[in-house]
């Protein structure tokens, strides 16, 4: 059966967000920064990365793997890039503060790299290149994954994450291009968030050790979560036919980028690592180029001929740029059954469950 869906204001989710993890003691400025970072995520529509995650967070902290207030450090700078070691704690600060200082960075040389080492899951890639994009910077951004459930073209087990990336481009005026995908075929949370939903998954998102698609949302977050011999596809899907070793080539150069760098760990260790570029295009073009090359290109796709006349040609960002607004007006969609868990996570955490105001 189809669950309920709550529409919650976008500010109410951010106030249920900020009391959780005020109650698990982490730093003010880094409770603000995370929320930020995760109501934009359900802002967008990208349900699986925004507060959705608290019931993992609330585990991986409660076993010991999180540490909800670590310090982050500097390990290693030079004027174009620098190293932070995330202490072990929660994603979305170290992020901030490593897309922030790589855009500190482009501002005085043109280009600034920035690696982090000992952190944890980050929500949606897209918020922290949209920052550099705010600032008329373009960015890169990677992230291994704590989890091995993507199978590499060819095997029968899973051996790396779904390993993500984003790419972030301004124009003059308007959302600037943001690609945010993941190198399997989709996100392992995407399968959490159709179970959430009591929804079927698609065939070939997830396969067992024979190549059998297993599509039962709940059983396939399980073997994604604790079977070595079934997985996540990589993007492109499980063979090379249908381009499966792009996805799975990919995948490795992200794993290379987020955590040779750094110093993070190998693939299923539970040391995350991320990767974060700015560039100042004007270091490399007269100024406003670039964005004037930005604009024609995107006007050249979306003014193209659609194959379904109702169906305009988008491009990457589109899509989430609607849901926004869509959702900025009616509010958050939020299943019962997320609901349900949120309420029997504030009580286990003496924290106040906001949204029953509101629902």
């Amino acid at each position: 059966m189809t669950p309920e869906y709550l529409f919650i204001p976008h500010t109410a989710v951010a106030e249920q967000i900020r009391v959780v993890l005020t109650a698990w003691g982490m730093l003010p400025d880094d409770v603000e920064k995370t929320v930020d970072a995760m109501v934009d995520t359900d802002l967008r529509g990208i349900d699986s990365h925004g507060i959705s995650m608290l019931m993992t967070y609330d585990r991986l902290r409660a076993s010991g793997r999180l540490a909800i207030d670590a310090p982050r450090t500097i390990t290693a700078e030079t004027p174009a890039v620098a190293t932070i070691d995330a202490g072990g704690g929660l994603g979305h600060p170290a992020a901030v503060d490593a897309m922030r200082l790589a855009m500190d960075k482009a501002r005085t040389v043109g280009i600034g790299a920035v690696a982090v080492r000992n952190s944890h899951h980050f929500g949606a890639l897209g918020s922290y290149a949209r920052l550099a994009a705010a600032e008329g910077m373009m960015a890169f951004v990677t992230t291994s994954t704590r989890l091995t459930g993507v199978l590499p073209t060819g095997s029968r087990q899973s051996r790396l994450g779904t390993n993500p990336l984003a790419f972030a481009a301004p124009g003059r005026d308007g959302e600037p291009l943001v690609l945010d995908m993941s190198t399997s075929v989709v996100a392992s949370n995407k399968v959490r968030s159709y179970a959430l939903k009591q929804l079927p998954v698609p065939d070939g998102w997830v396969i067992d050790g024979d190549g059998e698609s297993i599509t039962d949302a709940a059983a396939a977050y399980e073997a994604i979560q604790h079977d070595e011999n079934a997985g996540l596809t990589p993007l492109g899907g499980p063979d090379v036919q249908g381009g499966g070793h792009k996805g799975y080539g990919l995948s490795l150069m992200v794993q290379i980028l987020s955590c040779a760098l750094a110093g993070a760990g190998m693939p299923g260790t539970g040391d995350i690592g991320h990767f974060f570029l700015a560039l100042r295009p004007d270091a490399f073009s007269p100024a406003g180029t670039s964005a004037d090359y930005v604009d024609e290109l995107l006007r050249s796709m979306r003014g193209s001929e659609p194959l379904n006349p109702t169906f305009p040609v988008l491009v990457p960002g589109d899509p989430e740029a609607a849901e926004r607004e869509r959702r900025l007006r009616d509010g958050v969609p939020l299943p019962s059954t997320l609901l349900a868990q949120l309420r029997e996570l504030c009580t286990r955490n003496s924290a106040p469950y906001v949204l029953e105001l509101t629902a």
